[in-house]
């Protein structure tokens, strides 16, 4: 269908998978960015794609500190404040986060 919002019974709904294959201006003009700086400057390329790896690296650390600060909170016993593996995990977590914020802004 070339509707940009189609509705479908539930029963259709269930027995397929629905692709939005819409284009938008600026996803192309992305797009198209992209293939010229890949020609013209590969290096430029090869460093936004490494910009983004590393990016998503660091989102995956501070995911995974987020759930073990998480997980610490949920199985601490008594009082959280006494609780010295959540005051490591909480010292770990702002020592990253300063890192991450300090990598963001170079």
């Amino acid at each position: 269908t070339k509707l940009p919002n189609p509705h479908y019974t539930p029963e259709v709904s269930t027995k397929v998978a629905i692709v939005n294959f819409t284009l938008s201006p600026s996803g192309l003009e992305d797009q198209m960015l992209g293939l010229v700086v890949e020609r013209e400057r590969p290096d430029l390329e090869e460093a936004k794609n490494a910009l983004i790896v590393s990016n998503a690296k660091m989102k995956a650390e501070l995911q995974e500190i987020e759930d073990l600060i998480l997980r610490l909170l949920s199985e601490s016993k008594g009082s959280p404040v006494d609780d010295e593996d959540l005051i490591k995990a909480l010292e770990q977590s702002k020592v990253k986060s300063a890192e991450i914020q300090a990598k963001v802004k170079a």
